[in-house]
């Protein structure tokens, strides 16, 4: 078929305007179906072409390309332009072996519906035993994606003004040249590359620099404004090693070679921000990001793209802070320079980050294992602790003065006084005596095992007492809840709070330095101002039995007084098992009775008594109780959980009832079953009907079908994130989840799978996959193909149109997630039926990003919610957006405490041609659905879905016991070897309701 639609960018077909109806045009030719949903020709958005973008080094990956049009998997059956407003609905044509039924247009839908009805009751799903024939999409680069350009701003709402802590940079015309830097002897530490760089200006910038001062990116790359007097020259540095308590100790010469490697100018910047031009030129970027991070670079500790010090406080002493267990936090502010609307951008947020106290090792260990009596051995799992938390860190030794410094490579596995060692003589001499003779000093805790040093084969041991932790080292490990609540505690700050943080580090900082207008760059600052609209909020629907049937929420939030469910869940075997020891032996029955009481008052349908007898069961025999529940009552709908006292058991008890015995389950803390609330017991109801069956409330505009490019033909909306081991984990494998709608038109209901991946892998790998069975051979599977047969079972209806919100997907991995997902995708459809091509929008969820949003004046309770931060439905798509691409901020939620974030939504692909107030409106009214409370949520619920089963799935592989985690289940190995525990199954009768809310 010919491409249609003028205005395509690189060869891609993507006209905008007046796309043509698909009834117009001519249809793709086919056979026989399997799969409903043969033959589709679509009109607006479309073509078999998505040309060249790519991302680069600040923040993004480079770009080197087009791509063909069998390397992007976008709808193969597409012609013609982009249409907006009406477009033309696609031809839909489903064959069986009796007869054919088509629909053209939503026009002719009525009339076709008791066609349709008939027919689709003689279809059948493609069996997964059919030999499976591989769609040819090979994943080539992604390098060369390019993403939908903004279809427009969005109009809707009532306007207001916010503030963003964003900065306009202004830059003049520079010749902008780049050095290769090569330093002998190599190091790792990008401090010293610094200091010897330092140094090297210093000493040549007038005789032999001509009088440049360069900025240094700490490793090989060296930029100037305008040329050096040389293309390649070597430099000889003799720079004074820093001793350990910040004295100079003797020279050591570093050669360094400085060569030309390239110039360019600010044209192609000036060219993309004048939207000239689709690429943007990182290159560019890269130097003018690297002037911006020389200076913090060199006063402050470095952590990717964030600086910490102990002076970025309102005051010395709140610049750190403990955090409890031997941690402490530092201050900081992270800081980018990013291409916005309104030009050259630099973001900059407040931020803290964890560090060790800088304290004697003996000191750590009592806080960190919370012991204070340091003259009896360690346990075994205690020293393994220890092992785990201080390798790899660096201590000042106390017996050379704190002059001397090491890194720690272990612990030893005995107690310093057993430890010996064999002299140059072959006499042997314990530590304790060695440190005696040596250092005239006697070894106080010599219970305690001796931090080694040096390798393995050749192990130095020290006293804990006489190393001292270097300041200024990162925690990396996962904080516990104590800290966590602490740091929270700590840097919490409301928005007028916060926005003075901002401006007062950008004073601080002082961006208009002399390096900076060298390279002709000059920071306001000043937040940027920008007109931003409040969205309304949409209408939910409760059942008409309740005294109120309709709500319209207000500044995001809303309660279930005179409220029914919409849909009540009827459960008919239920039961209670309680494994806490402090509550009161009658208070299960009584909390069970109101909170049966609380579901029947919401709408739900519940049989009075059990189906056994409530148990009680103390938490180390959680197990053997599960099993006999589920042997007595073995067709259970909800088991009721009342947890152990001491926090761990949650994951084994989702593990055994949603893997093992199939049980739907409902935990409740015990110190809430004490207080009876009825407040609390209304949220529990609220998630005990969604994971019965039921339903909370829906959207009133998904009733009447007045969502556009929604309830109009059969859509599924999915959620999709990826949750990574936490740090220290080296070989745990990454948990993907994707959930999908299961009842269009309302949208409401979402069905969760779960699967396991390579460690820290980010794209989605069983979206789909052959599987070899050992009786059918071959057959496709995947995630996406199992939701689509459930949709098709529960609806009755296949998705002509696939609504994909993806969370967790950094800015650098846009190009490679879409390519690699969206081929998955399209295979998945394939496989169900050759040439089904549903219209695909792909959309990607960012909360960790740190644009914040502040209302222009704070103590106006007309443009802030209760907590002072902007109004829930708050969209921002001008100014601090992306110049061309299609991308919006929505605050879509109540602030609680301190500043909202906004989600940060990016469309990689749209298909289905949405304009920019038909996707914010859908995203912004899909945060009200949220099930587990009556309040909009600051990400869509598919996304935040995704996230809560990825999360849940992680429990069934992890042993709470152990440190690492230990895995219960298969393993398999990937391609290049890699072995990979599989999860355990979730029983079918779980994953059909919302078991992870």
């Amino acid at each position: 078929m010919s491409n249609r639609g003028g205005g395509g960018h690189g060869g891609a077909s993507r006209g905008r305007g007046g796309g043509r109806r698909s009834d117009q045009r001519q249809d793709q030719s086919s056979g026989q179906v399997a799969w409903p949903g043969l033959q589709q020709s679509y009109g607006g958005r479309g073509g078999s072409v998505s040309a060249g973008r790519g991302r680069g080094n600040v923040g993004r990956g480079e770009n080197t390309g087009d791509l063909t049009a069998t390397q992007v998997p976008v709808a193969s059956a597409v012609s013609g332009g982009r249409g907006r407003g009406n477009i033309g609905d696609p031809t839909f044509s489903v064959a069986s072996s009796s007869k054919t039924v088509s629909v053209a247009s939503s026009s002719k839908e009525e009339s076709k519906n008791t066609e349709v009805s008939e027919t689709m009751s003689n279809l059948q799903i493609t069996s997964t035993e059919t030999k499976p024939e591989m769609t040819s999409l090979p994943p080539a680069s992604s390098k060369a994606v390019t993403f939908p350009v903004r279809p427009g701003r969005g109009t809707l709402g009532k306007k207001v003004m916010v503030r963003a802590n964003h900065f306009l940079v202004q830059v003049a015309d520079r010749d902008l040249y780049h050095y290769d830097v090569s330093i002998n002897p190599e190091v790792i530490s990008k401090t010293v590359n610094r200091n010897v760089m330092k140094l090297l200006v210093k000493n040549y910038k007038d005789s032999h620099l001509g009088g440049k001062s360069p900025a240094y990116d700490g490793r090989k790359s060296l930029y100037t404004a305008g040329p050096l007097p040389f293309d390649s020259k070597e430099f000889v540095v003799n720079l004074a090693e820093k001793r350990a308590d910040g004295s100079s100790g003797k020279d050591r010469p570093f050669k360094v070679a400085v060569k030309n490697v390239t110039s360019t100018d600010l044209y192609q910047l000036q060219q993309f921000l004048d939207r000239k031009q689709r690429e943007a030129p990182y290159d560019t970027i890269q130097v003018l990001d690297v002037v911006l991070r020389d200076k913090p670079s060199n006063d402050y500790v470095s952590v990717g793209r964030s600086f910490f010090h102990t002076s970025l406080g309102k005051d010395a002493r709140d610049g750190r802070g403990e955090l409890g267990d031997g941690i402490e936090y530092w201050r900081g502010y992270f800081q980018s320079l990013r291409l916005t609307q309104m030009g050259l951008s630099l973001n900059i947020d407040v931020s803290a980050r964890s560090f060790y106290e800088p304290i004697v090792v003996t000191d750590f260990i009592s806080k960190f294992l919370n012991i204070r009596d340091l003259n009896r051995p360690l346990r075994d799992s205690d020293r393994l602790k220890v092992k785990k938390v201080l390798r790899t860190l660096k201590v000042k030794l106390l017996h050379w003065n704190g002059t001397k410094s090491a890194k720690i490579s272990g612990i030893s596995s005995l107690p310093i006084r057993e430890l010996r060692f064999t002299l140059e003589d072959k006499s042997e001499k314990t530590v304790v005596q060695y440190f005696a003779e040596k250092y005239n000093y006697r070894v106080k805790y010599q219970a305690l095992p001796a931090i080694q040093t040096g390798s393995d084969t050749r192990p130095v041991y020290l006293p804990m007492e006489l190393c001292q932790i270097d300041e200024g080292q990162r925690y990396t490990k996962r904080l516990n809840e104590k800290q966590v609540t602490a740091l929270l505690k700590a840097t919490c700050q409301r928005p007028p709070d916060r926005e003075n943080s901002i401006k007062n580090l950008v004073v601080k900082n002082n961006y208009n330095d002399d390096l900076s207008k060298e390279f002709g760059m000059s920071v306001t600052t000043q937040l940027a101002s920008i007109e931003a609209r409040v969205l309304p909020p949409p209408m939910l629907k409760y059942h008409d039995s309740g005294k109120e049937k309709m709500v319209n929420p207000r500044l995001g939030q809303w309660n279930m007084i005179d409220k029914k469910m919409v849909n009540g869940a009827k459960v008919t075997s239920w039961t209670c098992v309680s494994f806490s020891t402090r509550i009161d032996r009658g208070l299960p029955q009584e909390f069970c009775k109101q909170l049966i009481g609380m579901c029947v008052s919401k709408g739900m349908e519940f049989k009075p008594q059990p189906a056994i007898p409530f148990i009680s069961c103390p938490p180390e025999h959680i197990e053997e109780a599960l099993l006999d529940i589920h042997k007595r009552a073995p067709g259970l709908q909800l088991l009721i959980v009342i947890l152990p006292d001491v926090t761990g058991s949650y994951g084994k008890i989702k593990r055994i009832c949603e893997t093992e015995l199939g049980i739907v389950s409902q935990c409740c803390q015990p110190r809430q079953v004490n207080k009876l609330n009825k407040q609390y017991m209304e949220n529990v109801a609220l998630k005990i009907n969604v994971k019965t069956g039921g339903r909370n409330t829906v959207l009133n505009d998904a009733i009447r079908r007045n969502i556009p490019l929604i309830t109009d033909r059969p859509t599924i909306i999915m959620g999709a994130d990826v949750t990574h081991p936490q740090p220290g984990e080296d070989s745990s494998p990454s948990i993907a989840a994707v959930v999908a709608s299961m009842d269009w038109p309302e949208i409401n209901k979402y069905r969760g799978l779960v699967s396991a991946q390579a460690h820290r892998e980010e794209i989605i790998q069983d979206l789909y996959k052959l599987v070899q069975d050992p009786q059918r051979g071959l057959v496709h599977s995947g995630l996406i193909r199992e939701h689509f047969i459930a949709f098709r079972r529960a609806t009755g209806q296949i998705p002509q149109r696939i609504i994909f919100y993806r969370d967790g997907v950094s800015e650098g991995q846009f190009s490679q997630v879409l390519l690699h997902e969206m081929t998955a995708i399209r295979k998945a459809c394939n496989s169900l039926q050759e040439n089904y091509v549903p219209r695909v929008t792909f959309v990607i969820v960012q909360k960790r990003h740190h644009t914040r949003l502040f209302p222009e004046q704070h103590g106006n309770r007309d443009m802030t919610d209760k907590s002072g931060n902007i109004q829930p439905g708050t969209v921002v798509d001008t100014k601090i957006c992306h110049p061309n691409e299609f991308d919006f901020y929505l605050n879509s939620h109540a602030g609680i405490q301190g500043t909202s974030r906004p989600a940060h939504y990016h469309v990689l692909l749209d298909e289905n041609g949405f304009t920019a107030d038909q996707l914010q409106m859908l995203t912004n009214n899909l945060c009200y659905t949220y099930a587990r409370c009556t309040k909009s949520v600051s990400i869509v619920p598919p996304a935040y879905y995704a996230h809560l089963a990825a999360f849940r799935a992680r429990y069934y592989m992890e042993s709470e016991m152990s440190d690492g985690g230990s895995s219960r289940s298969r393993s398999s190995t990937t391609g290049v070897g890699q072995v990979i525990s599989q999860l355990p199954a979730i029983k079918d009768n779980v994953k059909e309701v919302m078991f992870y809310c």
